[in-house]
């Protein structure tokens, strides 16, 4: 198995980034890749020590560390830095540093990418996957999607170099209710999401990827177990500390390095690149408007 590089966007946050180190350091093929680190530079001069004490955590976990003198904001970083990266090596495993990898996580993504590599219709590999039950009779321990997800996931040159980042047929999109229903089937929140990037109410590269992902029917491969917890949602949460939330998920924790199989048979693929139904209305009550509306409720109320 070929390892794709790890790429890592930190800011200011050196404790989040070292926690995310040392789990990386517990991933099986950590010690054969390469990691690039970027670290944005500082808005203000209040925020440059802590971006500091970012890039010196950076630097004990590998010699690239590409810091940047000036803020340039998470989505354009993201954007330019895998652009770099992928260019050079074709293919790239991406990273926030609020991530909480799981030991198989690397082993998962590098058999996504190598098992996809030839597949244009899979978009992108994530290593998050929501509690989905799997229906009975399916034969596979990953499924697919037509929503990607941003908390750890993998992808190739030949489809990240075809996105239109400016979303160029927006306005087209705007005013036609069947495209919007039909992007909101990932999800309830989808189009609001674009309007909110096109309108300058966010930064999100993240919902431009969903959107170019639904234009051109695209799919994205995901594990029933997840192989990545975001620390914001998690048993340690900083940012959701309520008793409840719709994407604590219960991480895969075994260590596949003493699993006596294959590294490219630890999870088994469906012999199909195509939707399930009932996973497909599992995914679609996740991101529902009652749910968003009652997980917001009850981040309000810390409960």
């Amino acid at each position: 198995m070929a390892t794709a590089p790890i790429v890592i966007f930190a800011f200011n946050r050196p404790d989040a980034l070292q926690r995310l180190g040392d789990a990386l350091r517990k991933c099986a093929l950590f010690d054969e890749s390469k990691v690039i680190v970027f670290v944005d530079g500082p808005r203000n001069e209040p925020e440059r020590t802590k971006v500091q004490a970012a890039i010196e955590v950076a630097r004990s976990l590998t010699d690239d560390v590409r810091a940047s003198a000036s803020n340039r904001g998470l989505g354009p970083s993201i954007i330019a830095g895998v652009t770099d990266v992928i260019n050079e090596y074709g293919r790239v495993i991406v990273l926030e540093d609020d991530l909480v990898p799981a030991p198989g996580m690397l082993m998962y993504l590098n058999q996504m990418l190598d098992r996809y590599a030839d597949e244009p219709k899979v978009c992108s590999a994530c290593a998050y996957g929501l509690k989905i039950r799997r229906p009975e009779g399916y034969d596979g321990d990953v499924y697919f999607s037509p929503r990607s997800s941003s908390w750890g996931w993998a992808t190739w040159r030949d489809r990240w170099e075809k996105i239109d980042w400016a979303v160029s047929d927006y306005e087209s999109f705007r005013h036609n209710r069947r495209d919007r229903r039909s992007f909101n089937r990932g999800g309830s929140d989808m189009a609001s999401m674009l309007d909110g990037y096109m309108a300058g109410r966010n930064r999100s590269w993240a919902i431009r990827f969903c959107y170019w992902q639904w234009r051109n029917g695209l799919l994205s491969v995901h594990p029933f177990r997840s192989l990545v917890d975001n620390e914001g949602f998690g048993a340690e949460a900083t940012n959701c500390r309520q008793s409840y939330s719709r994407f604590k998920i219960d991480l895969d924790l075994v260590d596949y390095q003493l699993v006596n199989t294959p590294p490219h048979l630890l999870w088994k693929e469906p012999v199909e690149i195509t939707t399930n139904s009932e996973i497909n209305r599992q995914l679609r009550r996740y991101h529902c408007l009652a749910i968003r509306i009652y997980s917001k409720l009850r981040k309000i109320l810390r409960i």
